[in-house]
């Protein structure tokens, strides 16, 4: 089977190394890719906002199934687009990537739905959020409506702060936020495949949001992740499950807009239960890399019978009993305006030493390869513990030369600190 691979991120060279690895694939081919994926798929030239180039090109090559990785050409409509040409797509039509397209769109369905969500404000006027504000006080969530690659988010702790978030949503034309109570609580990821109407649970991460270690600094797009998230306990996901995906599913379906494709339902563990941050309507980055680094049987099969309506005659998906831990290197300046240009090596040497490096900000240049984004390589490894896999991940990064880049130095220490702590109860009650 020839497949299309939409997307030039490290969750693109994740899925890509995963789908290179079925019995199933003929040809992978990926637009516009990376030096990294380029090892396991044909790089074509394609501007995939130009959708009848997209169809012409799958047309021409056989393909038959095409596998959107970003959030930007979801929500402009290519999956309508591809399908309609009669191809199988895993991604959802533009309506149904609404749920992360617009945080607005999100909040309507879980009112409609009974979802529990923090509470909000849709506000289209500067005046509007500000009367938020007064609502809510601080600490408060300002979130931008529209798509903003993960970094559209201020959690404002005094006034000022979030005055100053206000003035910089609302200084742009036609500037519309959500404004939020601030939910008390531990934040997990949870990913659910659905073809519209089954469900298929399909593992939990924790991503390091903030730039600095110990949760410091702006937000970004992920300064690296880890799975499985064992916060969200077997009874908490199920629960989240009846209570957060499952009605989403049907409401969508019931609004004669189904979903297909990846929910990645980020929740708050509160005092009351699961709560819904947001809905994103693809793999996380670098949530998709620690999640492919374990899964144990063939993506292929999985994204096609999500793209083919058939995922209900599916089992469970298989897991390596490991923990994956994943740590990103980005360029200096991110994530504000990052500097490009640096020249990257040491990447064989660290796979060398049992890690996977997965390339995002890349590409290249003489014959070599340099950086060109916020966030440039994930190096991604497994262990028996998260201590395993996070040692295992710091060793082969040392291996890594990048003038200029920067990587936080603590992920996974919350999992590891809950592990220390249960082992000093276990000591004492012995």
């Amino acid at each position: 089977m020839n497949v299309l691979l939409i997307g030039s991120g490290g969750r693109e060279h994740a899925l890509a190394w995963k789908l290179a690895q079925s019995s199933r694939l003929g040809t992978l081919f990926a637009a516009p890719g990376n030096p990294g994926i380029a090892a396991h798929a044909q790089i074509v030239a394609l501007d995939v906002s130009d959708h009848a180039a997209v169809v012409a090109f799958c047309a021409a090559e056989a393909v038959e199934l095409v596998i959107i990785g970003p959030e930007a050409p979801l929500v402009d409509g290519l999956g309508d687009s591809v399908r309609a040409a009669g191809i199988a797509v895993f991604g959802p039509d533009k309506a149904a990537a609404q749920l992360e397209g617009s945080k607005a769109f999100t909040k309507a369905v879980c009112d409609r739905a009974g979802i529990p969500t923090a509470g909000y404000v849709h506000a289209t006027s500067r005046a509007q959020a500000r009367a938020a504000l007064d609502k809510f006080g601080v600490p408060v969530v300002i979130k931008a409506d529209g798509l903003a690659a993960g970094k559209g988010v201020t959690v404002a702790t005094t006034r000022e702060e979030a005055e100053g978030a206000l003035a910089d949503l609302f200084g742009l034309r036609g500037g519309e936020a959500v404004i939020e109570e601030f939910l008390e609580g531990e934040e997990v990821s949870l990913f659910v495949l659905t073809d519209g109407t089954a469900i298929l649970p399909f593992g939990t991460a924790q991503d390091h949001k903030r730039v600095g270690d110990g949760d410091t600094g702006p937000n970004t797009g992920g300064m690296g992740a880890y799975s499985p998230a064992r916060v969200l306990t077997p009874e908490l996901e199920a629960r989240a499950l009846d209570e957060i995906v499952r009605p989403t599913v049907a409401a969508m379906a019931a609004a004669g807009t189904p979903f297909s494709g990846v929910l990645y339902a980020g929740l708050m563990l509160t005092a009351d239960g699961p709560k819904l941050i947001e809905y994103n309507a693809r793999f996380g980055d670098p949530e998709c890399q620690v999640l492919m680094a374990r899964l144990d049987e063939d993506l292929l099969d999985i994204l096609l019978a999500v793209a083919t309506g058939t995922l209900g005659t599916r089992g469970p998906a298989k897991w390596r009993d490991a923990t994956a831990l994943t740590v990103v290197i980005a360029a200096k300046g991110y994530p504000g305006t990052p500097e490009a240009g640096a020249i990257l090596t040491g990447i064989a040497e660290a796979e060398a030493k049992g890690a996977t490096v997965f390339q995002a900000g890349t590409r290249l240049e003489g014959g070599q390869i340099v950086a060109s984004g916020g966030r440039v390589l994930a190096v991604t490894a497994c262990g028996p513990t998260i201590a395993d896999a996070q040692a295992d991940a710091y060793r082969a990064l040392a291996a890594i030369d990048f003038p200029g880049g920067f990587y936080r130095n603590d992920i996974g220490y919350r999992e590891i600190m809950r592990n220390a702590h249960g082992r000093e109860i276990a000591r004492d009650a012995g």
